[in-house]
């Protein structure tokens, strides 16, 4: 234990004098092979681990933990994980963003609260907000994704893909089932579920119609009284 201790305050002295900020040093953990670039900020509570590579004038944290990832240049990472992945230029993660293994974010992308990214690859400057899974799967550029956006990509025996093109905007509540394919400039109104491919700058809604049985509430909650 003294030797890792050792280890982790001459890991923390290396990387200030070579320029990375820390706002409390004792906060931070960084394992030896981690590298990290001139005027990146660690906030308390970062832990990077194996071999990830952070560039320059990055702020992680705080609460992060990056496990064999490569960050690239001005990146934010604010209270997340990320596993295997690769983060690049200009993005904004978190907070409370899990990014699993074997995924890419594309660069000036923004990954927000409670999103899981599991196994895909994002184009530039693709937004996911907040409350979306999307795994097994490969989104174009310049992609908007709705809250409650999921990707169905388990039928309880295989993994499928879903395949999205550029300029695609996915309303809240869409479910894929895939294996589907969503042509460049598609439109998918919100509650949607789709199930089958989208051609190119079409507009797809899939839901059930609403109804609306005037009375109904008020007599059902008389019937409830007398029962």
């Amino acid at each position: 234990m003294k030797d890792y201790q050792s280890a982790l305050q001459a890991k923390r002295e290396q990387l200030l004098q070579a320029g990375v900020v820390m706002m409390d040093p004792s906060s931070v953990y960084v394992e030896e092979e981690v590298t990290v670039g001139q005027g990146t900020l660690l906030l308390p509570g970062t832990i990077l681990r194996g071999k990830t590579t952070v560039g320059e004038n990055c702020q992680i944290g705080p609460n992060v933990m990056l496990t064999d990832c490569q960050v690239e240049n001005d990146c934010t990472i604010n209270a997340s994980q990320c596993e295997e992945s690769k983060i690049e230029k200009g993005c904004q993660i978190g907070p409370y963003t899990h990014i699993r293994p074997h995924c890419v974010v594309g660069e000036g992308s923004k990954i927000g609260a409670f999103v899981q990214l599991k196994n895909c690859n994002l184009g530039k400057g693709t937004k996911m907000a907040h409350l979306t899974y999307v795994g097994d799967s490969d989104v174009g550029d310049n992609c908007n994704f709705g809250c409650g956006t999921v990707t169905c990509n388990y039928d309880g025996f295989q993994k499928h893909r879903t395949t999205i093109g550029s300029n695609v905007f996915v309303g809240c509540n869409t479910n894929f089932v895939p294996p589907v394919k969503i042509g460049d400039g598609a439109f998918i109104a919100a509650a949607t579920t789709v199930t089958a491919d989208i051609p190119d700058d079409a507009m797809v809604i899939g839901r059930s119609r609403q109804q609306v049985k005037e009375g109904w509430a008020a007599a059902n909650r008389e019937k409830k009284k007398k029962a």
